[in-house]
């Protein structure tokens, strides 16, 4: 038995953040970024007492019975739909997340996506590249406006709320949300937002943002009878968790004129993607990469180090999802 603990670290990260990993335990690196198999997981988990995860492995009951010594699973991402939260409390496994550190990024890349829906910008750099920009005209690729538009948005969390500050402050949109339950009035007030009903938010909303976490009460929480609400003049934009949305029924409603388009980040069932949004130009597709500036990838892998050395060392983790663990072991 060695010395030091045992981590592994899931999928290739910065060489100077798994330098201290190194400082602390003993480290096994994977050779490729390829997301491993679950029974590659379990098989290379034998004997860690630590995880560094990201969003592709799956840490369910099967894999906490098959590797005894886990003690500690510190995800890189905000997001832990990857992961049975109540199986690893049961057996008293301290999982960690990365929030705060992304979330002007994803805003950031948010706004970027709904503007670049609505301003038609992907469908015109495609027209250009194809050869077929040769004359100007009154109506060429002319978008909607996202100044003075409203903005709605679906889960205001610390993602929406920083989405809602660049709408109110920035651009001057009326803000509108939905949450299961209304915030604090002096939140609100910071971006002059109001809560409607998720009914009123569809049919309200220039730009609909959506930013909930995944769940299964979240699981196709748009659908076509919620398109159908719309403006067929809006935009919906989802960099919240493929499975949020029914992909089938949005490219139906982009292909039918139901909505005007939508910017897509995140996709039920990626790394794969509905085949009949592929194909449509009023869709704009990125490959789950809001967060993905070095600064802010560097913060979130980072955090989950620092919490991970924490929850090995004897201290506390500053971002633990399931604190009692901690506390059963004092």
């Amino acid at each position: 038995m060695p010395l030091k603990p045992q981590v592994l670290v899931a999928r290739k990260i910065f060489p100077d953040v798994v330098a201290r990993l190194h400082a602390h335990f003993e480290v096994q690196e994977p050779a490729d970024d390829e997301p491993l198999p679950q029974p590659e997981l379990i098989r290379r988990l034998q004997g860690k007492q630590g995880l560094f995860a990201t969003g592709t492995e799956q840490i369910d009951a099967a894999l906490l019975d098959a590797c005894p010594d886990l003690r500690a699973v510190c995800l890189m991402t905000v997001g832990y739909n990857n992961v049975d939260l109540d199986a690893c409390t049961a057996r008293g496994v301290m999982v960690s997340n990365a929030p705060d550190v992304l979330t002007e990024t994803t805003a950031d890349f948010g706004f970027a996506l709904m503007m670049a829906a609505a301003r038609r910008i992907a469908e015109g750099e495609r027209f250009l590249r194809r050869g077929e920009w040769r004359q100007w005209s009154v109506d060429l690729l002319a978008g909607s406006d996202v100044h003075g538009a409203t903005l709605g948005i679906l889960g205001m969390g610390r993602i929406g709320m920083a989405i809602a500050r660049r709408g109110a402050l920035g651009f001057g949109m009326p803000v509108i949300y939905h949450n299961r339950s209304r915030l604090p009035a002096e939140q609100e007030a910071s971006v002059d937002a109001r809560w409607v009903s998720k009914t009123e938010l569809l049919q309200q909303a220039d730009h609909l943002v959506l930013v909930v976490p995944y769940s299964a009460s979240s699981h196709h929480l748009i659908q076509a009878q919620d398109l159908a609400l719309m403006k067929r003049s809006a935009t919906l934009t989802n960099i919240a968790r493929g499975g949020v949305v029914d992909d089938a029924a949005l490219a139906q409603a982009l292909r039918q004129g139901v909505i005007a388009a939508a910017g897509l980040d995140v996709f039920e069932g990626e790394p794969q993607v509905h085949p009949d949004l592929l194909d449509l130009p009023n869709v704009v597709l990125t490959p789950h990469i809001a967060s993905a500036s070095l600064p802010t990838r560097r913060a979130m892998c980072n955090l989950a180090v620092d919490n991970l050395i924490a929850a090995l060392t004897g201290q506390s983790p500053s971002t633990p999802l399931n604190p009692q663990v901690l506390t059963a072991r004092r």
